[in-house]
């Protein structure tokens, strides 16, 4: 649990205000998962994800994605050595323990699903050679919500991999002159110290899997997901990837609050980040109005009763 303080106050001294997101990403990194940033530009994404490997000592790589990025900037390629006689792997960005996708959906859908195997398999394929990523090992990707002009849509199946979504949002306006005094100088990125590497995080991801899901909790999950493929507003509903991820990000939950069980609390606390970007609307919703989808879940919620667990 020190550990997982320790990052938590490591963070916040880059990203001021935002708490509850700094706090859901760690959830992510335990739960061996990736996160979705979709949030306008300039509201700390990218910061975050600099955080975040310079207070766990995890080696980082970034790919500004554009139109022109190849899935073999991201993977990585073959170079025929003339003196071995035989093909040497040239690491991709993505081999790393932290990768950050930036504007993931400004680039083609042939390079987006570069990333498909690696964000589920945690290794990488050229030429017929599986070359397995470091632990632990996190995607961060980030879009903007807005201005869809030259971008391509993250395809359904790219999106289930996401364990959550989160958006930062604006800071109010005590956090904002707190983060224009801070940057009078120096970056406040540069005062986030390491607090730990990549073998504690590894250990707390092992102890998090032994977190304990009774049938009763196990049920209510199955339950929540599927009530969003019965709901008339949802024509696609969560899959059972969605279960998995709800119960591994509730066990990270309960890890991170000291107790060894899950309560349908935690399940509720994360299922809106779980489930927001795994789902589509009918028809009369237009994609443009996905403020419509917290409405659904939050009517979901009421739905499925609550467990009470002893």
């Amino acid at each position: 649990m020190n550990k997982l303080n320790d990052l938590m106050r490591e963070i916040k001294k880059a990203m001021i205000g935002k708490d509850e997101v700094i706090e859901k990403l760690l959830l992510a990194l335990l739960a061996r998962g990736h996160v979705l940033l979709e949030d306008i530009p300039g509201v700390g994404k990218t910061t975050l994800a600099l955080a975040v490997s310079r207070c766990a000592s995890l080696d980082y790589n970034r790919t500004q994605f554009t139109p022109d990025v190849l899935p073999s900037d991201v993977t990585g390629f073959s170079v025929y050595n003339k003196i071995s006689g035989k093909l040497e792997y040239q690491p991709g960005a993505a081999l790393c323990n932290l990768f950050l996708a930036d504007e993931i959906n400004r680039t083609s859908s042939k390079t987006q699903s570069a990333l498909l195997q690696v964000m589920e398999e945690g290794c990488i394929t050229v030429d017929g050679q599986s070359h397995p990523v470091p632990k632990p090992y996190m995607v961060i990707a980030t879009q903007n919500p807005f201005g869809f002009a030259g971008t391509q849509l993250l395809p359904e199946s790219q999106l289930d991999r996401f364990l959550i979504c989160l958006t930062l949002g604006y800071p109010d306006t005590n956090h904002e002159i707190e983060i224009l005094k801070r940057y009078q100088g120096t970056s406040p990125l540069e005062q986030v110290c390491p607090v730990a590497d990549a073998s504690d995080i590894t250990t707390m991801q092992q102890e998090t899997e032994q977190v304990f899901l009774s049938d009763d909790v196990l049920r209510y999950i199955v339950l929540l997901i599927s009530e969003t493929r019965k709901h008339p507003d949802i024509r696609s509903g969560a899959s059972p990837r969605a279960s998995l991820a709800l119960a591994r990000i509730s066990r990270a939950k309960a890890y991170s609050l000291g107790r060894d069980y899950v309560l349908p609390q935690d399940v509720q606390d994360l299922f809106f980040d779980v489930i927001s970007h795994r789902i589509l609307l009918t028809p009369d919703f237009h994609s443009e109005e996905r403020e419509h989808v917290p409405l659904i879940l939050r009517q979901i919620l009421k739905t499925v009763p609550k467990p009470s667990v002893v």
